[in-house]
């Protein structure tokens, strides 16, 4: 089994940054590809960003490209997502996510593993 902790959101006013941690417990050795999900109210949950923990390939939606980055501390069993430039719309709950393996798309379907998630809410 695989366990995904995350922290840092938060409330930020738009034109903001904040950068939110996924830290890896147990079975990691299990685990090559780590992402992170969205979900706004009332909306489906839907990808964000994902890195290949194995070679640091990454993969975005358009909404963020350019505003967001994913990364890790491979030491630490650890993925980073760096928000800048946040917008209202991108007020949601975020969650990270693990896979055995990186499909090249942001599927929820691809990947198994779940945090509980994090809250952020951007301000106008």
């Amino acid at each position: 089994q695989v366990q995904l902790v995350e922290s840092g959101g938060g409330s930020v006013q738009a034109g903001g940054s904040l950068r939110l941690s996924c830290a890896a417990y147990g079975y990691t050795y299990s685990i090559n590809c780590m992402g992170w999900f969205h979900q706004a109210p009332g909306k489906e949950r839907e990808g964000v960003a994902a890195i290949y923990t194995g070679g640091g390939s990454t993969y975005y939606a358009d909404s963020v490209k350019g505003r967001f980055t994913i990364s890790q501390d491979f030491a630490k069993n650890t993925v980073y997502l760096q928000m800048n430039s946040l917008k209202p719309e991108d007020t949601a709950m975020y969650y990270c996510a693990a896979a055995p393996w990186c499909q090249g798309s942001l599927e929820e379907a691809d990947f198994g593993y779940w945090g509980q998630g994090t809250q952020v809410t951007v301000s106008s």
